[in-house]
């Protein structure tokens, strides 16, 4: 969930020991910024290598179809959040991402999908030119990346349940395949049930759309949305280089989901129109 304003502030401070705000001493050189180094905090109650590999390939499964993305960071810093996960307004004073997740133990499963989430929140919030990302004041709708990072958590967790199989991060976690793939696919069926019987997801979202714009943490309607964003991503994961973009259109607390496209779609690369169109028509709301 990427909260906002003086919660996020406060857990700046927390995390970095040392006043919100500040950036790393220099920009990363050129050619860099593809970095995924993490740092791991206190608190997990798990070895801090098994949960490094868990969130390398996590995020992985998503940043390898961003190769045109970069962070001007020198990486991540994951600690434990007592409260919600969360990706952290400010920079800490090293210059590094924060992301909290409540996972504690051995729960990969969560630890994975807790962390998609909040990676998504980072593309969109926090790579490339990150200081023109619209990340401050209400936007009507931003339930549209809440429900895309509860989608990259499904398509992560359904990657991993694919490559684990074969080439999990330990030789003896290839059992652990068949969890990620479960997980997500347990997330789905809910997902699919919340919508009512032989109900069209159009429907549904005329329904639901004003309170989404309403409140943009609902689960269970994020869960529904991410449901039918899924195959597109899916079918063409390229696009998750287009979340990094999704942010940098005009402001506008009251804008409609069809300006919210086309605004999208006129800042981003030619090559992620296209797809942007795509989600577009899930929602009927192409220009």
């Amino acid at each position: 969930m990427l909260n906002r304003l003086n919660r996020r502030q406060f857990t700046a401070l927390l995390v970095s020991g040392a006043p919100a705000g500040l950036e790393a001493d220099a920009p990363s050189p050129s050619g860099a910024g593809r970095n995924l180094d993490l740092c791991i905090g206190d608190g997990f109650d798990a070895r801090e290598a098994d949960i490094r590999a868990v969130l390398l390939s996590t995020g992985e499964a998503l940043w390898k179809h961003s190769p045109d993305t970069r962070w001007d960071v020198p990486g991540f810093f994951v600690f434990h959040s007592e409260d919600v996960p969360i990706t952290v307004f400010d920079h800490r004073a090293d210059g590094r991402i924060a992301i909290g997740v409540t996972t504690q133990g051995n729960h990969w499963s969560q630890f994975a999908f807790q962390f998609a989430h909040e990676f998504c929140h980072a593309l969109a919030g926090h790579s490339n030119d990150w200081k023109k990302l619209w990340i401050k004041g209400r936007k009507a709708n931003h339930w549209l990346e809440e429900s895309m990072c509860e989608t990259a958590s499904l398509f992560a967790m359904r990657a991993l349940g694919e490559s684990w199989k074969t080439a999990p991060p330990f030789r003896n976690w290839k059992s652990y395949a068949e969890s990620l793939t479960k997980y997500a696919a347990d997330r789905m069926a809910q997902a699919a049930a919340t919508l009512s019987a032989g109900m069209a997801f159009k429907d549904w979202f005329r329904e639901n759309e004003a309170s989404l714009r309403e409140k943009a943490t609902m689960r269970e309607k994020n869960n529904v949305v991410a449901l039918q964003l899924l195959p597109l991503f899916e079918a063409q994961p390229s696009g998750w280089e287009a979340v990094t973009c999704m942010n940098l259109a005009k402001r506008d607390p009251e804008k409609t989901l069809a300006t919210h496209f086309t605004d999208w779609s006129a800042v981003a690369p030619p090559a992620q129109r296209t797809f942007i169109g795509k989600l577009a028509a899930v929602f009927d709301a192409g220009g």
